[in-house]
């Protein structure tokens, strides 16, 4: 008789799907619940080995005893005060089944995946509880708004590329790559306004960095109200607009990296932006008390108009870049490069992604682009804060704008010689 070993696909997979039992079924035990780490395990190693078995039936017959299972505990639970409906390990159960179902076709990735998001949601109750008991209507609408234009609008546009032609230059452009950008640009707004409204009180560091991603003008405006109001913080207001200046560039790098994957990613923005990031952090960390505290006042974190402003501001850009491409060649995109960059960086930078994915520019052009843009953005910010009350806040704002955005040009152009 042979032994069967580990290294046998079929029973590591069987080993695996049972270990992440254990794992999914780790808070339900800590949290005393009916089903737990026992009960859990057999249910993904069920799962794991009627798919081993390639029997349809067994996988059906299954499925059908974990969803009465499930439907036990609930019933249970409206008889029993101290359990409650136990919706959520009913529903787990199921989940776990449909892990070890995952792990027993190869599908391994997946099933941890599944696996660790799905621990996540059940260890995160009481936060999760309290941020949605927390949200006001108007920031319920628009996360509702945003699930509408994420995942409804998105996959009503036509896959794959479409031939564009402007001032008589030929552009490939992916409908649905052009709206993830804009949708991703929301997203980033979105997620840091939450930590901005959670933690924004706590720190320089939360309010100047974070709040840049959400809208670098608003973290400008309020540290420019907040020194006409108190003189004495102007190391910290410095602090937080650099800040967020070194927020605007990640955020830009974080673009161009992830949506420049299947053409070539522009891996020459990471020295310079990181020049600026890395810069604006350290000044931030040697002039300024981390552990002041200040309210930033944002507006909703999403809304139809705004997005829509947006990708208009975006199709803007787009357009110009392009006819400026055609008329003027390179230096054409580069200076509507550094227009739109007083607007937006973000714009910007999209738009460099676009006509560099569809093979209207190059690669050292588009980083070029990319670094222009966010040059001007830096650079806008200073003017802003030169236009304001306080002389010396705006100065000192200058000064390390300008050392910033001659560093990293200079690194920029060192690299692309």
């Amino acid at each position: 008789m042979q032994i069967p070993v580990v290294a046998d696909g079929p029973l590591l997979r069987l080993m695996l799907a049972a270990a992440l039992g254990l794992f999914l079924g780790l808070e339900r035990e800590w949290s005393h619940r009916s089903a737990g780490i026992r009960t859990f395990s057999l249910i993904t190693l069920l799962g794991a080995l009627f798919t081993v078995l390639e029997r349809d039936l067994l996988l059906a017959v299954g499925a059908v005893l974990v969803v009465l299972m499930g439907a036990a505990l609930v019933v249970r639970g409206l008889f029993r005060e101290d359990e409650g409906l136990s919706l959520t390990t009913a529903t787990s159960m199921l989940i776990a089944y449909g892990v070890g179902v995952l792990v027993g076709v190869g599908l391994i990735t997946e099933g941890v995946t599944v696996t660790i998001l799905s621990s996540l949601l059940l260890i995160l109750k009481r936060e999760l509880h309290s941020f949605a008991w927390g949200l006001t209507r108007k920031e319920v609408r628009s996360a509702t708004e945003f699930g509408v234009l994420a995942f409804v609008v998105y996959p009503l546009l036509p896959p794959g590329k479409m031939p564009v032609t402007v001032a008589g230059l030929d552009i490939a452009i992916e409908p649905r790559m052009v709206w993830l950008l804009v949708v991703s640009v929301a997203a980033i707004g979105i997620v840091n306004y939450a930590i901005v409204k959670a933690y924004g009180s706590r720190g320089i560091a939360v309010t100047g960095f974070f709040g840049g991603l959400a809208s670098s003008t608003a973290v400008v405006g309020t540290m420019l109200d907040h020194v006409r109001q108190r003189p004495e913080a102007i190391s910290y207001a410095v602090a937080a607009v650099l800040l967020a200046d070194a927020a605007m560039a990640v955020r830009n790098l974080a673009i161009v990296l992830a949506f420049t994957l299947g053409t070539g990613p522009l891996v020459g923005l990471v020295v310079p932006l990181g020049v600026v990031i890395v810069g604006s952090v350290a000044v931030a960390a040697f002039t300024a008390d981390w552990s002041e505290s200040i309210e930033i006042d944002l507006e909703s974190p999403f809304s139809t108009k705004n997005a829509l402003s947006f990708g208009a501001l975006f199709a803007i850009v787009l357009a110009a870049s392009a006819v400026s491409q055609a008329l003027f060649g390179d230096s054409g995109f580069l200076l509507a490069a550094a227009l739109s960059g007083l607007v937006s960086s973000a714009g910007a930078t999209t738009s460099a992604v676009v006509l560099y994915n569809g093979g209207a520019i190059g690669q050292q052009t588009a980083i070029l682009g990319v670094m222009v843009a966010t040059v001007a953005s830096v650079l806008v910010k200073a003017g802003l804060t030169l236009a304001g009350p306080t002389r010396s806040f705006g100065y000192r704002v200058s000064v390390w704008s300008a050392g910033l955005a001659v560093a990293a040009t200079g690194v920029s152009l060192a690299l692309l010689v």
